[in-house]
């Protein structure tokens, strides 16, 4: 399975879960370049996922109020 196929069937829980890990790690510090650089990286992946969910979020909502009719 690719990391893209893995990633896609996390939830929002999930993937905020895991960015907040990789953004502790980072702050911590005593990472090697390359490690941060791919904690980097995996964080960027995982702020896409949230971003999707709550695209998809925000569209949802915004369908429901017109069909509501406000």
């Amino acid at each position: 399975m690719t990391e893209k196929t893995k990633d896609e069937q996390l939830s929002y829980e999930q993937a905020r879960a895991e960015l907040a890990s990789v953004v502790e790690r980072l702050e911590a510090g005593g990472t090697s370049l390359e490690e941060s650089l791919a904690l980097w990286e995996r964080g960027e992946q995982l702020a896409g996922v949230c971003q999707r969910w709550l695209d998809g979020a925000r569209a949802r909502i915004d369908a429901a109020r017109q069909r509501a009719g406000e």
